[in-house]
């Protein structure tokens, strides 16, 4: 199997539709041997029910809201694909974005994250200011302590090879939002190529897991408790080379 695309996904019944006929016409158009898994993190609304009414959609889930992080790790972990593309449910990034990160696993990158900040990227529909304000600051921060030279951790769009989705993910221990930077964080350790992508971007509303502002800065607060945790968390894992085998479970 070419590519496997996992969706997290938290009440997104209403965004859906959208996201998995987008996705299933990509897939179509350019007759890829893919597989589309969509991780159901214990909606309480129908996304399980609309997510399995599509062909060629497997719905996965595991009962209760685990978060994001959990949801993104669960459904990496179980992909078939010689490439692993996990990508947000609201689909701000176009799929046709897709063929930049293919190109740079294509030059021996092991992981292609999708960046929003960079000269080349496109945002055609931008952030509200709060939500822009503070998602610099984090990433102020994630570079002093995490991930220096990376310019955007938080971008719903990434693609692995197979074998480095399992030597990450398999590490992996966050399960909210500020997984992603663990997972960079450990890519890194691990001596994998991470290689930042510009990508067209436009901001989408209707978020479940940020309703309200006070949900949001709540959440931020989380991420920051947690993002100080990594280097504890992983400070005995050792290089490794591209074709790390993942953590025995």
């Amino acid at each position: 199997m070419q590519l496997s695309i996992v969706i997290p996904a938290y009440n997104e019944a209403k965004r859906l539709p959208r996201t998995l006929e987008a996705t299933l016409a990509y897939v179509q158009a350019r007759k890829l041997d893919a597989e589309i898994l969509v991780v159901d993190d214990g909606s309480r609304d129908e996304t399980a029910r609309v997510a399995e009414s599509y062909p060629r959609v497997t719905v996965l889930g595991y009962g209760g809201n685990r978060g994001k992080g959990y949801a993104v790790r669960y459904g990496v972990l179980r992909a078939a694909g010689e490439r692993v593309l996990f990508m947000d449910a609201d689909l701000a990034t176009p799929l046709e974005e897709l063929t930049k990160l293919e190109e740079a696993l294509d030059r021996g990158a092991d992981y292609a994250i999708g960046s929003r900040p960079l000269r080349e990227s496109e945002l055609t529909v931008r952030q509200p200011l709060l939500r822009e304000l503070c998602g610099r600051s984090f990433n102020k921060i994630v570079q002093l302590t995490a991930t220096p030279g990376i310019y955007d951790t938080q971008c719903g769009f990434k693609l692995l090879t197979h074998d480095a989705a399992q030597a990450i993910f398999s590490r992996c221990q966050l399960d909210g939002f500020s997984f992603d930077v663990e997972a960079i964080f450990l890519a890194r350790r691990l001596g994998l190529k991470v290689a930042e992508i510009p990508v067209r971007w436009a901001h989408q509303e209707g978020a479940a897991a940020f309703a309200t502002r006070s949900a949001y800065l709540k959440a931020g607060l989380r991420m920051l408790r947690d993002v100080v945790k990594i280097r504890t968390l992983h400070a005995h894992v050792e290089p490794v080379t591209s074709k790390a085998a993942p953590l025995s479970q």
